[in-house]
């Protein structure tokens, strides 16, 4: 009998973490999970299948930690999703989005080197190293980052590389577009977008405020993203891959889409702020994931319009759960 695999994932309360580690545990790995202290008691993505994961304290700005953790595991494969990944707050907390997303990662290969070297590891690169570069961006696509957080991803997937060949070890990075999903946090804007249109059918808000609504994205749906982290780890050879849907919409079509699913009109409804407008804007993000149709046979399920009706609706009912749940607990004053 073949031993069972073992994965340790960082940022596993995250919404990638999350849904890697239901797809590891429905191919029956032992899936252990990073989690800092402070982040154990917000573990609401992992509901369902706690008891099936091993959660062991870690950060990545504690190289001591990392290695604690990695000789309890003894993981086959690692997958390093922990970041400081709001665009927005790199620009207001710069430095500190430089420790956890850039040198974070390299406390995290040697680490991995030292206590597992046989280890296979993925490190989460990210469209927005790619800011200005032109359209559509591929492996081959010189970085051109716009904001702090895609500075620093560019350091760690270049660590990433440098490691690899440094070291002859399995290290791989995938340059993932985005990849949404009802478990994104709220303040991100596809999430912001959908939670807005819940509380406004509901009465709740009247109005949703932006920033760039031209601004256009390759979207994708995150449980399909996460199937292509681990058939990156499966391949002969290392490989980094781009993994997206060739497919691009603005945030106003974003809207436009989210909003019918309740049948309002986006634009009674949606705003624009110049203050959530960034620094350095960047206009167009749209993958050619060819080579990892061709490499890993991956390819995209769920589709754009799929994926905004699968987050309008989960908020929708959330929104509701959440109502009702006040209403509920509000004091009765009738005589």
């Amino acid at each position: 009998m073949s031993e069972q695999r073992r994965a340790l994932i960082t940022g596993i309360s995250g919404q990638d973490g999350s849904f890697l580690a239901e797809f590891l545990l429905h191919k029956n790995y032992e899936v252990f999970g990073l989690v800092r202290r402070t982040s154990i008691s917000s573990l609401e993505r992992l509901e369902g299948i706690e008891e099936q994961v091993t959660l062991l304290p870690g950060d990545l700005l504690d190289a001591s930690s990392l290695l604690s953790a990695l000789e309890r595991a003894r993981p086959h494969e690692v997958y390093n999703l922990a970041a400081q990944s709001f665009v927005p707050t790199s620009w207001s907390e710069p430095v500190s989005t430089a420790e956890v997303t850039a040198l974070g990662v390299t406390r995290l290969l040697e680490a991995v080197r030292h206590a597992c070297p046989e280890a296979r590891f993925y490190q989460a690169s990210t469209s927005e190293m790619f800011g200005q570069a032109p359209a559509p961006q591929s492996e081959d696509t010189p970085f051109h980052p716009r904001s702090p957080y895609g500075v620093a991803k560019v350091y760690a997937h270049w660590a990433t590389i440098n490691q690899r060949e440094s070291y002859d070890c399995f290290a791989v990075s995938g340059i993932l577009f985005n990849h949404e999903s009802e478990r994104r946090g709220q303040e991100f804007v596809t999430r912001k977008i959908s939670r807005g249109v819940a509380r406004i059918s509901l009465g709740l808000q009247d109005k949703l405020v932006l920033g760039n609504l031209e601004a256009r994205r390759d979207w994708g749906f995150a449980g399909d993203y996460v199937r292509a982290m681990w058939l990156m780890l499966q391949q002969d050879e290392p490989l980094d891959l781009v993994i997206a849907t060739g497919k691009t919409h603005s945030v106003g079509e974003f809207c436009e889409r989210a909003f019918g699913e309740v049948d309002l009109d986006w634009r009674e409804h949606v705003e624009t702020s110049p203050r959530y407008r960034r620094p350095a804007e960047v206009d167009l993000l749209v993958g050619d994931a060819s080579r990892a149709r061709e490499l890993l046979g991956w390819r995209p399920q769920l589709s754009f319009e799929d994926l905004v009706r699968r987050m309008v609706t989960w908020d929708v009912h959330r929104a509701h759960r959440d109502l009702a749940q006040s209403q509920a607990a509000a004091p009765d004053f009738s005589p």
